[in-house]
């Protein structure tokens, strides 16, 4: 160290650290490994030493990381990056993980990983376990690849039903790891042993079940055409239960596509705008930006490839943006950015799962 890093490397040092890449996370982490592993280690001081440390860092990436941490053997902590099952996050802490420095002594994983919960999990008092909790299918005729899946637990009543669900999806999101718990089971619902209605099979064979029906849904569009470029659209014009206009304008091409369920993630891409004095509707200082951050959108999601734009909606001051995808995590990259580059406008964005698009059956431009 030089005569002026000894003079002003105090003053250096003292400046907040600000996090804005990758990169920048895990060299402001290098510099704080070594406390952080022997406070993990001693497990003093977990919540000022560590928790209230890292969180803010991470704040500083992406509103949606959750973080767990604990010692995986001995002399490794391991660190866990999670979205916390929230479908537009998970791309972004898969994508912190893989930059990830090798470290002797640290372990860093993305997304909370299966684990063999042979004794199950306590909550409140209650064991969730394989001892009580089982499971059947449900066969939807009209949506034949829809994977919706009722797990009965045994105890469950009116009374504690809520607690004893979320008993069950925490058993789940550790039995089955938080991307395949968010990913695998399209809908389902928890009911007491009283209400089954099937014959019920035990949870340790969920796995396999899902495994089979997931290779069975590739299997089936594996060769399916990519969706075109010639689309037709439809203006349609509605009234909101307030009286006030609703305007959309939906791909009639693209909603008679009879391979819906290959395009599985929906991605919705809420703005909010002034239109008190238009009804509602974007007033023309808006509408030229709004249609800028559509086609911006349709643009780069086309660009990266798997998805079509379904259309839009405005009404009461909020425009909706609505597209599918093949997966969720380029619409997650792409619709987030735009969120970041247009700070102006209020959004929002929600990505879920609808492998027949029953999202939009609202519209009905006849369907097959």
């Amino acid at each position: 160290m030089g005569i002026f890093d000894k003079v002003f490397g105090k003053k250096e040092e003292s400046k907040e650290t600000e996090i804005k890449t990758y990169n920048d996370f895990w060299d402001w982490f290098l510099t704080k490994e070594k406390d952080f592993f022997n406070v993990i280690k001693s497990h003093n001081n977990i919540e000022t030493d560590f928790f209230d440390i890292l969180a803010p860092k991470l704040k500083q990436l992406n509103d949606g990381y959750y973080f767990l941490c604990g010692m995986s053997t001995d002399s490794v902590a391991e660190l866990i990056i999670t979205a916390d099952g929230d479908i537009k996050n998970i791309v972004f802490a898969e994508e912190l993980i893989a930059e990830a420095p090798k470290l002797d002594r640290w372990k860093f994983t993305a997304l909370k990983p299966e684990m063999n919960i042979d004794h199950g999990i306590k909550m409140d008092d209650r064991d969730f376990s394989k001892d009580n909790i089982s499971f059947y299918s449900n066969e939807i005729d009209i949506y034949p690849d829809e994977i919706d899946i009722t797990f009965v637990y045994d105890g469950l009543n009116e009374e504690n039903k809520s607690n004893c669900v979320t008993g069950v999806c925490v058993f789940l999101d550790n039995f089955l790891g938080e991307l395949n718990f968010a990913t695998q089971i399209d809908t389902f619902n928890v009911i007491g042993k009283d209400d089954a209605e099937k014959e019920l099979v035990p949870i340790s064979k969920l796995k396999d079940f899902l495994s089979w029906r997931e290779r069975e849904f590739i299997e089936k569009y594996k060769n399916v055409k990519e969706f075109g470029d010639e689309d037709a659209y439809t203006v349609l014009e509605a009234v909101l239960n307030n009286g006030l206009p609703l305007i959309a304008t939906v791909n009639t091409t693209a909603l008679n596509f009879d391979a819906k369920a290959s395009y599985p993630w929906i991605s919705v891409l809420k703005i909010e705008y002034g239109g008190n004095e238009n009804n509602g509707l974007p007033e023309n200082k808006d509408y030229e930006k709004l249609d800028k951050i559509e086609d911006k959108a349709y643009e780069n999601l086309k660009n990266e490839g798997g998805s079509v734009y379904i259309g839009r909606e405005s009404a009461d001051n909020i425009r909706e943006i609505y597209f599918a995808s093949k997966d969720f995590r380029k619409p997650s990259k792409v619709l987030q950015k735009i969120i970041k580059d247009y700070p102006e406008y209020k959004m929002s964005l929600e990505i879920y799962k609808d492998k027949y698009w029953q999202s939009f059956e609202r519209y009905n431009v006849n369907q097959n």
